[in-house]
């Protein structure tokens, strides 16, 4: 019995320290990574490094106990790794010398920015985000070095080969060195056309998530999470950028109704039929608070208008309690900041559930005619939708045909094949 006793416990340790380090590379990884790159100037010495100092934990908290503070603990365990590497290779004197001077972590001053909280993150995601780089160069990176993706991973997350997303990694790192790309906040008088930047790329992380744009799972949740934890960062480290908790807010409301956006057999649920009482209520007044936060600042912009539409829709106790006409004046306010042909489609749609079909079908016609949605399978879809509900069932049934021929997962198939179905009878 005490065999057993003592076989329990053990593996009670394991698993508390697993979870442990699971937990803190979620909260620690990129804290690592940036103050290592900041020190080194070696992004892959310091995923290495960083690398190195969880697999050693893994070894270690299940027989040292879980250290007081995993972060500093991770940190100096990198840092050390990153000093004997550069030992062996016998030529990184000088940054030899500037990595062991580096003081034990509890004890190092910590640069800050305005807000008090360590920027090395910050820095790292400006790097990441730099519009000298491709658009998916800087997701790559921003997953790799922020979020700890493995390359494989980041290679699946978004359809690629393995060899195909190292090389983007390569590249993205090259560009970087060669270019002289700092690693630093970018000065006061260019935040403003920066910042947009990398809250693009986080919300662009998230849309993966949330919606995949291809293959057989519509949602890819860690993808999603991943997203919000970096936004999360983003929000806490610049506290003064409304536009930061606008995009967090933006994001926690959508993920919030993530659980009924598919049913038990992974098929799409729109919006007026999801079973509401499985959304997370905690995420909804999350996101409601930081939203109205960031509205208090009077500096409103899209990512603070989006996230009041998708909390007029997460607040409404049911369907038919939508305020659409308010959800229709706040999409005519995005078109101010985004006047986009994907944001005339969502008003489109906003002003057919508030003043009827008929209304919305002449603006979904109207961008028909303009042809900068052609080719994207949710203009077939809306006005497919609206010729149902009017009766016009043949000119529907041939609206779904043409959005399934368009659709690009399995889910939105299915959903779309039902409707037409619903319509036409089978297809």
């Amino acid at each position: 019995m005490r065999r057993e006793d003592s076989a329990s416990r053990a593996a009670g340790g394991e698993r508390a320290a697993k979870n442990a380090v699971d937990a803190a590379f979620r909260e620690e990884w990129g804290r690592v990574v940036a103050t290592l790159i900041r020190t080194t100037g070696d992004w892959d010495l310091a995923e290495e490094c960083a690398q190195d100092a969880f697999a050693a934990a893994l070894q270690r908290w299940p027989r040292d106990g879980i250290p007081g503070r995993p972060g500093a603990w991770l940190t100096t365990a990198a840092r050390n790794r990153a000093i004997d590497v550069l030992r062996r290779r016998a030529v990184g004197a000088a940054k030899l010398r500037e990595v062991a001077a580096m003081a034990p972590v509890d004890e190092a001053p910590v640069e800050t920015d305005h807000s008090g909280v360590p920027d090395d993150r910050l820095r790292l995601m400006f790097t990441c985000c730099h519009p000298a780089l491709p658009l998916e160069a800087r997701v790559a990176l921003t997953l790799r070095t922020l979020a700890g993706l493995t390359t494989a991973e980041i290679a699946r997350a978004f359809l690629a080969s393995e060899p195909t997303m190292a090389k983007r990694l390569v590249r993205a790192k090259q560009k970087i060195a060669n270019a002289g790309i700092p690693y630093r906040v970018p000065p006061a008088h260019l935040l403003p056309e920066r910042v947009p930047g990398v809250l693009g790329v986080l919300y662009l992380l998230f849309n993966e998530g949330y919606s995949a744009t291809a293959g057989s799972d519509l949602i890819r949740q860690n993808l999603g999470a991943d997203a919000i934890r970096l936004a999360r960062v983003l929000a806490r480290l610049m506290p003064a950028e409304p536009e930061t908790g606008g995009l967090l807010a933006l994001m926690l409301l959508h993920d919030a109704r993530r659980a009924a956006r598919l049913d038990a057999s992974g098929d799409l649920v729109t919006l007026e039929d999801q079973d509401r009482s499985v959304w997370d209520a905690g995420e909804i007044s999350e996101g409601v608070t930081v939203l109205e936060a960031a509205l208090r600042q009077g500096r409103p912009g899209p990512y603070q208008v989006q996230a009041a539409i998708a909390a007029c829709h997460a607040t409404a106790a049911t369907a038919d309690q939508t305020d659409w006409a308010q959800i229709a004046a706040l999409y005519e306010q995005l078109l101010r900041f985004l006047p986009t042909p994907v944001a005339e489609l969502n008003h489109a749609v906003a002003v057919g559930m508030a003043s009827g079909p008929e209304a919305g079908l002449e603006l979904v016609s109207a961008l028909e005619d303009g042809g900068k949605l052609a080719g994207y399978h949710l203009l077939p879809a809306t006005r497919a939708d609206f010729l149902r509900r009017l009766g016009r069932l043949p000119e529907a049934a041939a609206a779904y045909r043409e959005a399934l021929q368009l659709a690009s997962t399995d889910a939105e198939r299915r959903y779309l094949s039902r409707r037409l179905e619903e319509t036409s009878g089978p297809a």
